[in-house]
């Protein structure tokens, strides 16, 4: 960036020679160019006679008083030597100064620049307000929305108008026929006329207001989104001024302005000179010609004055009057007030350049109407919104550089221009135009001129309080006052808070910091915490989470481990974070989805949430319920089994354990972002001494039924068939008792069964009464043993049977 406090510019005045040289004599480098006959000298207004009266300016190269006025009795030297050393000092800035010519009074470029930006508020909020808004296409929407409506208004009036007079009234002598003739006469006009109106401001408000239809759920929108339009708005301003002036010289040559020829130099220079030195300015800014011999203009620029070659047949007092004009401009920096006005609107005014540019192009009615049917919302915006508002400072910046070229002793010089000319300054842009049209009219500024003033010859120091007073009141006011004081106050606040803002928003409501806070909340096993992360359509879904948070608030709970957020790609309010964890040890990655809450934090931050439902574990149902981190798991139907909801973890997943089954625990891991969780196959072992249990319990059943004295013992295995036979005196004894095996049916149920090979025996010993007598008989039975064992308090218990 180009430094903004360069080194006091060189006086070109200091390069002139001190010989002077009588005004009326003829220059050592021939004619001056295009002499006025009868012309009055720059130093007053022209004698009686016609004569140049030399009396008053300062000498180029002599001093001046602080006033800018010479010390009493000395001449104006206008020689061609001393042209040709201003020449050469006014082209030679001094190295490296990017703001060369600026003008004096200022500590610093920046204090010019910064002077120029915040004088005129009225326009810049006028170019604001037109640009930023969107005022010419809500112009569009107001002229078409009002010919819709107007349109249906004047069909419908003129189709319905009976039914809008009440009955009542209808029915009333005089005045029902008097209403019903009117409405039906003048409906039709009415509603198009109240159509139009309605439809032209629906359509105007509708282009201003949608840009800001989220403030109606989010009131904080309305001061960001405005906050944002102002930084923006300012920036290009800024910008565009800095850019502006830094290529002045080149933009200027680009438009046609040149370097004075020696015989124009001759004549122009000396007058600058002499009239910067009676406004007491230390230095010039660069003086350039157009080639123009009809329209006598000028025009002051941040660092240059532009003049015509028409000027050249003007008087040397008009010529003085219109430089001492210009040079007021040129030192209270007028120009940088337009250009940061013209930067805050700049793409309106980008827009309005190319209809100016072709009525000015091709003058004709119909180029006109063509050009105003195309542009019209743009031109409307510019003349009745942009320049209406700036119109004020550009009038009284007018009326200040008229003052100034009355006090520098050119009264005469400048009612001549005004005379003669409704204007003596014209743009090179549509823009620099339309801001010439708003000068103040000429009879009015003629006015101004007969305002009692100082005689600068008479009375200098009455004179120079009155330049302090012209030039310092532009500076302070602009630089010091208690106005530009609030307006860096706002904006030192406003960046507090912006950066107070960004930081809150970047630290607490980024998608990184709900990952952050959601696998945070895992970390210390507060499981509503974590849940709380989730969003809330997710969360309805999940129900009652009170157990999946008893799940990770237990100590066999193990949560992801150095979590980081390596990436996130955002769409609007959705998000995908790339998260890498460790989680038994293994470094793994996962991509979580996210989403922007609606709704915002004191109407300023809106939170992300996990939009990511927890995954799903499938245990099998039934009535012994397994645990899930030692908390039961819901209970359900054996067939269809349960879904138990798990956040990314470890959980330690266990069956119930009984004096007949043991079921080992296992550990399912559940990665973010994992939809299903499988591995929880749980299957129960029989205990290794709940078989010998199991037999001690089956050989108790069967010396039960032993003891019974019976040839069919009743729930046993073994009988003995008599054939009809009355039996006597029977006895049971296992000789061999069966081996059983122990088939799981749950964890607290077996089956119990017998292999052919396995069986048992018993044998039977008694006596049958026959025919014959009583018979003593030994029989031997094999049989096996079938049942459900099971564990009732405790205990296993056998119950024979099928089942």
């Amino acid at each position: 960036m180009p430094d903004l406090d360069p080194q006091p510019q060189p006086d070109p005045r200091a390069a002139q020679p001190g010989p002077t040289i009588d005004r009326q004599s003829d220059p050592p480098a021939g004619t001056p160019l295009r002499p006025a006959g009868g012309s009055a000298s720059p130093g007053g207004p022209a004698s009686p006679g016609g004569s140049a009266s030399p009396g008053g300016p300062a000498s180029p190269g002599g001093p001046a008083s602080p006033g800018g006025d010479p010390p009493a009795g000395a001449t104006a030297s206008f020689g061609a030597t001393a042209s040709v050393g201003a020449a050469q000092a006014q082209e030679s800035p001094a190295a490296g100064d990017r703001f060369a010519h600026r003008p004096p009074g200022y500590p610093s470029a920046l204090v010019w620049l910064r002077a120029g930006i915040v004088r005129d508020w009225r326009g810049v909020l006028g170019a604001f307000l037109a640009t930023w808004f969107y005022v010419p296409l809500a112009l569009v929407a107001a002229v078409w929305g009002g010919l819709a409506l107007g349109l249906y208004g004047l069909v419908a009036g003129g189709t319905q108008s009976d039914e809008t007079v009440p009955a009542l009234l209808r029915d009333a002598p005089l005045v029902g026929p008097l209403l019903e003739a009117f409405v039906a006469r003048s409906g039709g006009v009415v509603g198009g006329f109240a159509g139009f109106a309605l439809g032209a401001l629906v359509g105007f408000l509708a282009v201003l207001v949608l840009p800001w239809r989220n403030a109606v759920d989010e009131p904080a929108n309305l001061f960001t989104g405005l906050a944002g339009m102002v930084i923006a708005a300012g920036l290009v301003g800024v910008l565009y001024t800095v850019g502006r002036v830094l290529l002045e010289p080149w933009l200027l040559g680009v438009s046609g302005a040149r370097q004075l020829s020696r015989r124009e130099a001759e004549r122009l220079r000396p007058l600058l000179s002499d009239c910067a030195a009676r406004l007491g300015l230390p230095g010039e800014p660069r003086l350039l010609i157009e080639d123009d011999p009809v329209l006598a203009n000028a025009r002051a620029y941040a660092r240059h004055v532009v003049v015509s070659t028409a000027v050249l047949d003007c008087t040397d007092e008009e010529i003085a009057a219109l430089l001492s004009h210009e040079l007021v401009h040129w030192r209270t920096g007028d120009e940088v007030t337009s250009a940061f006005i013209r930067g805050v609107g700049l793409p309106l005014v980008l827009v309005h350049a190319l209809p100016a540019w072709l009525m000015r192009r091709f003058p004709h009615p119909a180029t006109d109407f063509v050009v105003f049917l195309f542009f019209w919302p743009v031109l409307l915006t510019m003349r009745y919104v942009v320049l209406p508002c700036h119109r004020r400072d550009v009038r009284a910046a007018e009326y200040r550089a008229d003052a100034g070229a009355v006090l520098a002793g050119h009264r005469e010089g400048m009612r001549s221009m005004l005379e003669r000319r409704r204007s003596f300054e014209t743009g090179r842009s549509g823009w620099d135009e339309a801001v010439c049209a708003t000068h103040p009219p000429s009879e009015l500024r003629l006015d101004r001129l007969d305002r009692p003033v100082p005689d600068p010859v008479t009375d200098r120091a009455a004179t120079a309080r009155g330049l302090d007073e012209l030039f310092g009141g532009t500076t302070t006011t602009a630089v010091g006052s208690r106005r530009a004081l609030l307006v860096v106050g706002a904006l030192v606040l406003v960046s507090c808070l912006g950066g107070g803002l960004t930081t809150a928003q970047w630290a607490f409501f980024r998608p990184q910091a709900a990952v952050g806070d959601y696998f945070g909340a895992l970390a210390d096993h507060d499981g509503p915490e974590a849940l709380d992360q989730l969003t809330p359509d997710v969360r309805a879904a999940l129900g009652d989470s009170g157990q999946l948070a008893r799940m990770v608030a237990a100590k066999d709970y193990r949560p992801p481990t150095d979590v980081s957020v390596t990436g996130v790609e955002r769409d609007g309010d959705e998000a995908v974070a790339t998260v890498a964890y460790t989680l038994a040890g293994q470094k793994l990655t996962a991509e979580l989805p996210l989403r922007r809450d609606d709704s915002a934090v004191l109407g300023l931050f809106h939170r992300w949430h996990i939009d990511a439902a927890p995954a799903t574990l499938t245990l099998p149902g039934g009535p012994a319920p397994l645990t899930v981190n030692g908390v039961p798991a819901p209970t359900g139907a054996e067939e269809a089994g349960v879904a138990v909801p798990l956040l990314p973890g470890a959980y330690t997943v266990a069956g119930e354990s009984t004096a007949l089954s043991e079921t080992a625990p296992r550990v399912v891991y559940v990665v973010p972002g994992q939809q299903s969780v499988s591995g929880a196959e749980l299957t129960p072992t029989l205990r290794p001494e709940a078989q010998a249990a199991a037999e001690q319990s089956v050989r108790s059943y069967l010396d039960g039924c032993a003891a019974q004295a019976v040839a069919t013992p009743q729930g046993c295995p073994f009988r003995y068939y008599t054939g009809g036979s009355p039996v006597k005196k029977i006895a049971w004894k296992i000789t061999r008792y069966p081996t059983i095996e122990l088939t799981l049916t749950g964890p607290a149920t077996a089956r119990v069964s017998t292999s052919y090979e396995a069986q048992g025996s018993a044998q039977a010993t008694g006596s049958t009464v026959g025919y014959f007598g009583t018979t003593p008989f030994t029989e031997n039975e094999t049989f096996g043993v079938s049942g459900v064992l099971s564990v009732v308090d405790g205990k296993l218990t056998f119950q024979p049977g099928d089942d």
